[in-house]
């Protein structure tokens, strides 16, 4: 465990040895959910680093810290208690917004290179200067959703995250992950993601970036999202996996591995 600095405990796993690769997972996921794309850099010579957020896995949940402020220094205390540097951030969906915000919080100074995976950024609700963006009211039907009943939510719509290629037994075992989280965490982390704008930090960063998903992902659209990261960041390459979804961990472990093996090692 790691102990950030309000107090609360992390749950960190590794694998391998070499240049750093931290992993930032999914809202509601833990580490677990990466253990594919840390099992092949371990593999390639790297050393693969990955926590649960706190209300997630076997982290502690503190009722408090959903908002990207306290999660970037989250990010922060992990790689200062591993004295990390010359990391590549992978970070998926809701993470993208950890990752970003940490790197405008807390500077480059740690960090080589980052992907995004599936980004929930630049901003998903819909706002007059954002007039393609998932209407506020819809969002607060699906936080209804999540609060009535999150399992069967999660039931409904694993096959939508995993797509054709998922197996059932993997979107099961992906469910019961996300099943570990803390309701009241997900709620607020879930406010977080759609509604804080990263517009303008998107366009500050300057270090390589890579952003990866899926054209037929039907969670984070991918002109709302991926296509509208990259093209706010200066350099920043967008790889589209044609016909993939949301969850490219579970749909494409392998190729989504060897992308960021490449992108890690270039």
């Amino acid at each position: 465990m790691i102990r950030t600095r309000d107090g609360v405990g992390l749950f960190h796993r590794e694998a391998g040895q070499g240049a750093a690769v931290v992993f930032l997972a999914s809202w509601s996921l833990p580490s677990d959910s990466w253990f594919q794309q840390m099992h092949a850099m371990a593999a390639a010579g790297l050393r693969a680093v990955a926590y649960d957020r706190r209300g997630h896995g076997r982290s502690d949940d503190p009722g408090r810290g959903w908002d990207y402020d306290t999660l970037a220094d989250d990010l922060a205390d992990v790689l200062a208690a591993l004295d990390l540097r010359g990391v590549t951030l992978v970070a998926m969906s809701g993470a993208a917004g950890e990752a970003v915000r940490y790197l405008t919080r807390h500077g480059r100074n740690r960090i080589a290179r980052l992907a995004l995976i599936g980004p929930t950024t630049p901003l998903l609700v819909q706002r007059p200067d954002n007039p393609d963006g998932i209407p506020a009211a819809a969002l607060d039907a699906l936080r209804e959703e999540l609060r009535q009943d999150f399992p069967a939510w999660l039931e409904r719509n694993a096959r939508a995250f995993g797509g054709p290629r998922a197996s059932d037994a993997m979107l099961g075992w992906i469910c019961a992950l996300a099943r570990q989280a803390s309701l009241p965490g997900l709620l607020a982390f879930h406010r977080s993601l759609t509604e804080t704008d990263f517009r303008a930090e998107l366009r500050a960063l300057d270090l390589p970036v890579l952003v990866v998903q899926g054209d037929a992902d039907a969670t984070c659209p991918i002109e709302l999202t991926g296509a509208a990261t990259a093209a706010l960041v200066p350099g920043a390459r967008l790889l589209a996996f044609r016909g993939a979804p949301h969850g490219l961990i579970v749909s494409d472990p392998e190729r989504l591995a060897a992308e960021l093996v490449a992108f890690a090692t270039d």
